[in-house]
C-alpha cells in the first residue's frame, strides 16, 4: 500500500462510529434502530455513538450495526425499485 493509502487507513480507523457515518446520521431514525435492531432504547444507542462517559460500540455491536445498516439499505433499495 502507499504511504498516503496507509495514512487514510489510520485516520479511518481513529474516527469514532459517529463520524464514520456523518453522512447518514440526519437522515435515519437512531431511535427506531436502536429498538429494532438493538432492543435498546435511543439513549443507548446515543451514548454509543457520542462516546458519552467512556460507553462505546464493542466489536460484536459494530458488527450488528453494520448488519443493521446492509438490511436498511437493502430495504430501501428493494422500496424504490417498486417506485
Amino acid at each position: 500500500l502507499s504511504i498516503r493509502r496507509q495514512r487514510q487507513m489510520c485516520i479511518r480507523d481513529r474516527m469514532t462510529v459517529k463520524q464514520k457515518l456523518q453522512d447518514i446520521l440526519m437522515v435515519l431514525s437512531w431511535r427506531e434502530m436502536a429498538r429494532s435492531y438493538f432492543g435498546k432504547s435511543s439513549g443507548w444507542i446515543y451514548q454509543k455513538l457520542d462516546e458519552s462517559n467512556g460507553k462505546k460500540f464493542s466489536d460484536a455491536e459494530k458488527e450488528q450495526l453494520r448488519g443493521a445498516l446492509v438490511d436498511l439499505a437493502d430495504r430501501i433499495r428493494r422500496a424504490a425499485d417498486t417506485i
